[in-house]
């Protein structure tokens, strides 16, 4: 490797490495506001600007490759210097040409205190400018309902585009006009369209563009900021919820290279609002028909008068998408106590399930793994709406060249080119039977949605999908290319202990049918909303959840829980990787988490859990469950499970897959309650229909 002189220290990097990340490797800050080390680089904001012994003028450190430097007349090293009188001249220019046209508007400006502007102005700049013309103003742009635009404030760092293009894969934003009239805008100034853009609020590196629903908010400095993981779909991204007081504030996305990178969703950062609305606040009971407030004491006694009455054969619970692992588990073991064998986590007709390995469930291949495949087929899903943030990680290995992706199903815009292969089952098993595959593959994945497996033969699919990767080889010792994508944040937790139908129990779909036919009398569902509750006939509801949604109008008995920024609980992502949420706020008046008010019925049902604090839940989860101890790891699990997947066969319905989500924005509870979700909601409907047109 060539060796550079950085400020007097020598130093031995790669050849393509630029002069920016040389000075990085020497432990030397170079301001930047147009560079991000995940987009392509533009070298259009200047302010990276040093000094390269032997150069005519200051260059770009971003854009300057290390192998383009020169040595000296008699073979001394190449040398850069970041703290000599020129680059500091130069960067005192730059600066002050910046600010010749940027507003005085930092006491307003949402931006404030977490502003590159303002820090490199201050570590960089100078305390005054010699431009006394009047400043530029620009019309600030519509681009709909999340990302508010100040356009006035505006550096042309083009983050923002480069973004939008390259990893959201919507190119709707761009820069028109040349010098004093350049603006970004989007493309006949329409609202983006990307379940993404919401990350281009982080990439800002000035007031230009700030989240809409948090506008005159908070300030930085008063919030409490607290690292979580998200709950709104199977990838569970790490983010940061900042909190005042009791409420919600924000939430931002934090760095995890081995899951999100550094993007969230939409969904994931703009839900903030429905965590405060449509709470379930107070214990409610069914009298004469109409759901009353009730004290916790009634509430018990009204579900143990009827369960206490009720044979266990006849008792059933479902959990739902937001619980986490140790919620489920206290369910289990309560259900466990009273003999109940109808215990499920997954949507009706899933074929998922426990005893068939841990590897027959799982996205196999990781996340990050997911850049080392050069053959992708997508089957019954959707990642765009389904895991946004790892459609973005198929784009980004698309980009690289070398990738072809196929899919069966529902045709749909996923951000990047694919062959599409057929709509259901026989396309499936007409690629099987293809003797003229070339088997060129190296690492081919099959990645199954739930539209594919959720369905009556949802079993025979997935020993057929199983099939599939068995024959592409994408099976090996080396290798493991068969994956599940899950939906919801819960169903890998629930697998992974087990809440799944006991002996002779019932799942899901055969509750809900028992309820309606009166098969079943007692109902549990901890939040879950996702069934038919019409279907449950008179079967008696007992609904923990947060929100006032599907599951509490339906319900008998209304037990109040803690969304999940109120409680602390372990998430297993879509990959196996078991993670950890920390509680950033509580719960509004008398809700209490899940476990808790498990661990409190159980004792009025006669079957009282062995647990009084959520550490020794824990503990017990960790000691039933010993994998549940390596929070931020994925244990490992056995690809053979796949190939006896492979071997199980089924009847198969010729109908196509279905799409699993129809409306990204409102897949649950806390989405329903939010204001914004049902703006973008009603947003991405209308876009919808005027393409239809």
């Amino acid at each position: 490797m060539p060796k550079i002189i950085v400020d007097g220290n020598e130093i031995e990097v790669p050849a393509d490495y630029t002069l920016m990340q040389a000075c990085e490797a020497a432990d030397v800050e170079i301001p930047r506001f147009c560079f991000h080390e995940r987009l392509s680089v533009a070298g259009n904001c200047r302010m990276c600007l040093v000094e390269l012994k032997g150069a005519p003028k200051p260059v770009a450190s971003c854009s300057w490759l290390v192998r383009d430097c020169r040595p000296g007349p008699n073979g001394e090293l190449p040398e850069v210097k970041t703290k000599s009188d020129v680059a500091k001249k130069a960067r005192r220019g730059v600066m002050e040409f910046l600010l010749i046209n940027h507003p005085l508007d930092c006491p307003i400006c949402d931006q404030g205190g977490e502003c590159d502007l303002q820090d490199q102005a201050m570590a960089f700049g100078v305390d005054g400018s010699r431009f006394h013309e009047n400043k530029r103003a620009v019309e600030d742009k519509y681009i709909g309902p999340l990302v508010k635009t100040i356009m006035t404030r505006c550096i042309h760092c083009t983050r923002c585009v480069r973004f939008t293009t390259e990893i959201a894969g919507v190119s709707e934003l761009g820069l028109i006009g040349r010098g004093e009239d350049a603006e970004i805008t989007t493309y006949l100034e329409a609202a983006l369209t990307s379940e993404m853009q919401g990350n281009v609020i982080d990439l800002c590196p000035v007031g230009a563009l700030t989240a809409r629903p948090y506008a005159f908010h908070a300030r930085p400095w008063e919030l409490v900021k607290t690292e979580s993981v998200d709950v709104m779909d199977g990838v569970g991204c790490a983010i940061r919820v900042d909190t005042r007081g009791r409420e919600v504030m924000r939430i931002l996305p934090r760095l995890n290279e081995a899951v999100n990178e550094e993007w969230i969703s939409d969904k994931t950062r703009f839900i903030w609002d429905g965590l405060r609305t449509q709470r379930l606040d107070r214990p409610y009971v069914k009298k004469d028909g109409r759901l009353t407030p009730a004290s916790w004491q009634e509430a018990f006694a009204a579900i143990a008068a009827k369960v206490k009455g009720t044979d266990a054969k006849k008792i059933g619970a479902i959990s739902g998408e937001l619980a986490s692992a140790e919620e489920i588990f206290a369910l289990k073991s309560l259900m466990a106590g009273l003999g109940v064998a109808n215990t499920d986590c997954r949507p009706a007709h899933s074929p998922l399930h426990p005893a068939s390995g841990r590897a027959s469930y799982l996205f196999n291949t990781s996340i990050a793994g997911i850049e080392d495949a050069d053959a992708i087929m997508l089957i019954g899903t959707n990642p765009r709406k389904e895991a946004p943030v790892l459609n973005a990680r198929i784009r980004k290995r698309f980009l690289r060249g070398g990738l072809e992706v196929g899919l069966v199903g529902a045709k749909a815009d996923l951000t990047y080119p694919v062959t599409y292969c057929g709509a259901g089952p026989d396309s499936i098993q007409a690629l099987i039977d293809d003797k003229s595959y070339d088997g060129k593959a190296e690492r081919p994945m099959v990645i199954v949605g739930e539209g594919a497996l959720n369905r009556p033969d949802g079993a025979a699919i997935l020993s057929l999908a199983a099939k599939f990767a068995v024959a592409r080889g994408a099976i090996r010792e080396d290798w493991n290319g068969f994956n599940v994508l899950h939906s919801a944040a819960a169903t890998v937790g629930g697998l992974d202990v087990g809440f799944v139908p006991g002996e002779g129990g019932l799942g899901t779909a055969g509750m809900v049918e028992a309820a309606g036919t009166g098969d079943l009398d007692v109902l549990f569902l901890m939040g879950a909303d996702e069934i038919d509750m019409q279907a449950l006939g008179n079967a008696f509801v007992v609904y923990m959840g947060s929100h006032g949604d599907a599951g509490a109008h339906r319900a008998d008995v209304i037990l109040p829980g803690a969304a999940y920024t109120e409680k602390s609980g372990l998430y297993v992502n879509t990959e196996g990787r078991v993670q950890l949420g920390l509680r950033a706020a509580f719960p509004p008046g008398e809700a209490r988490e899940d476990w808790a008010i498990l661990r409190a019925l159980s004792g009025e049902l006669g079957a009282k859990l062995p647990f009084d604090t959520l550490v020794a839940l824990r503990a017990a989860l960790v000691a039933a469950h010993p994998h549940f101890a390596l929070v931020d790891e994925i244990a490992e699990s056995d690809p053979k499970a796949v190939e006896a997947l492979a071997g199980a066969g089924g009847s198969l319905d010729s109908a196509p897959f279905e799409p699993w989500i129809d409306d990204f924005y409102l897949t649950n509870p806390i989405a329903r309650a939010s204001k914004v979700m049902a703006e973008c909601s009603a947003l991405a409907h209308g876009l919808q229909a005027e393409a239809a047109e």
